[in-house]
């Protein structure tokens, strides 16, 4: 495992896999896969199969978390990678205060937005 894999394993508390997803939201499984391969949606290979997961925080409920999939490409053309991208996401920000991604789950994601593009800069 890489430092920076180690280190979302740390930071990511629980992740949630492709079919559970689909059954929540009432899709097919392929919808959510094409939501990962489009870039709206981040998944990870882990655990001992290598299954593809992603942080249950970016859930809620039927859909994603509001201001998610638009945050996640400001900080793709800042030059982020994924593993980067969830380093950010969930790392505490005392300005915020909190992580950015418990800002975008309290519908703050105006101000996360701000400060991922201000490091566009």
């Amino acid at each position: 495992m890489s430092e920076i894999e180690a280190k979302i394993e740390d930071l990511v508390p629980e992740w949630m896999y492709l079919p559970d997803i689909s059954e929540q939201w009432g899709v097919r499984v392929t919808e959510v896969r094409d939501l990962v391969k489009n870039g709206g949606l981040i998944a990870v290979r882990r655990g001992p199969n290598k299954s593809l997961q992603v942080p249950a925080a970016f859930i809620d409920g039927p859909g994603l978390v509001k201001h998610l999939s638009g945050t996640l490409t400001v900080l793709r053309d800042c030059g982020y990678n994924d593993a980067e991208i969830l380093e950010w996401l969930f790392t505490e920000d005392p300005s915020l205060p909190g992580s950015p991604i418990q800002a975008l789950q309290e519908n703050r994601g105006t101000e996360v937005k701000r400060r991922a593009q201000a490091m566009l800069i």
